[in-house]
Formats: C-alpha cells, sequence, structure tokens
C-alpha cells in the first residue's frame, strides 16, 4: 500500500514535490565546498574569523569525554560552521582501531560541539581572502583512544 496522499482537486499525484535537486542551502554549501577543494588559492567565499575558547572549568566533568585544545581561531561561514570546522580537524574512529560511542563517526562528540564546553565568538567579519580552515591554535589527534594496548 502506498502512503501517498492525494490533496486538492487534482485527480493525479505522482508523488513528487515541486522543489529542485540542489537549490537547498546545505547542497549549495556542499557544491562549493567541491568546488573549492580543486581550486588553487582563495576562493570568493564570504567568511568569518571566530575565535573558539574553552568556557569550562578544568574540573568539569565534560572534559572527560572530549579533551580541551586550548584557544582555536578558525575561518568559517557562521558561528555553528565554526563548530564543525574545527571539529572536522580531530581524528576521527575511521582513521584508528576504535569504535565509535555512537552512529558511525565520533565528529559529534567533539568538545567543539558543546556549547557548555566552548564558546564561539565572532572577531572579524565579511572577509573574502581566506579559506574555509583553521587559521590559529593547535588541534590534537589524541581525541579517540583505541580500546587495545
Amino acid at each position: 500500500m502506498s502512503n501517498v496522499s492525494r490533496a486538492g482537486d487534482s485527480p493525479i499525484n505522482n508523488a513528487t514535490s515541486k522543489t529542485h535537486f540542489g537549490n537547498s542551502v546545505e547542497s549549495q554549501a556542499q557544491i562549493s565546498d567541491a568546488a573549492a577543494l580543486g581550486a588553487n588559492g582563495p576562493t570568493q567565499e564570504q567568511l568569518n574569523i571566530y575565535r573558539l575558547e574553552p568556557i569550562a572549568s578544568d574540573g568539569d566533568l565534560r572534559w572527560d569525554n572530549a579533551p580541551s585544545h586550548g584557544i582555536v581561531v578558525v575561518a568559517a561561514r557562521t558561528a555553528g560552521d565554526a563548530r564543525i570546522v574545527a571539529a572536522a580537524r580531530e581524528l576521527d574512529f575511521m582513521e584508528i582501531d576504535a569504535a565509535p560511542a555512537e552512529g558511525v563517526t565520533t565528529c559529534n562528540a567533539s568538545a567543539f560541539r558543546d556549547d557548555k564546553l566552548y564558546t564561539v565568538i565572532e572577531i572579524e567579519h565579511g572577509r573574502r581572502d581566506l579559506l574555509r580552515g583553521v587559521l590559529e591554535g593547535t588541534i590534537s589527534v589524541g581525541t579517540v583512544r583505541p580500546v587495545q594496548v
């Protein structure tokens, strides 16, 4: 049985929508990222500079799950994108002999993605001479520990 329902007076329902592939903001960003990978030098994309700073105390138990990397400065589209850019530099479980805690990747467990551990501060707006990525700071690859010694 089909889950298609008919609405309105039209006798025909072919279960298609009027949306077009590749027109969403996410699709446009992916297309832009793919083009930038093949380009040499900065793109003309407008980026902002963000500083990610740890805000939780050293004794906060959240640091047990995701280690602090200190202050990191990134070029990104938005504050949320800044968290993603920083988290992408961490080691993912698929690159070593370790299993993920949930899902198929460990990037969601990054300290950068936790607003109780890191805050994001915009320090410059509307730059077109940068590549999206980490500008300053060191992000350790020791974030995922294998269970075997």
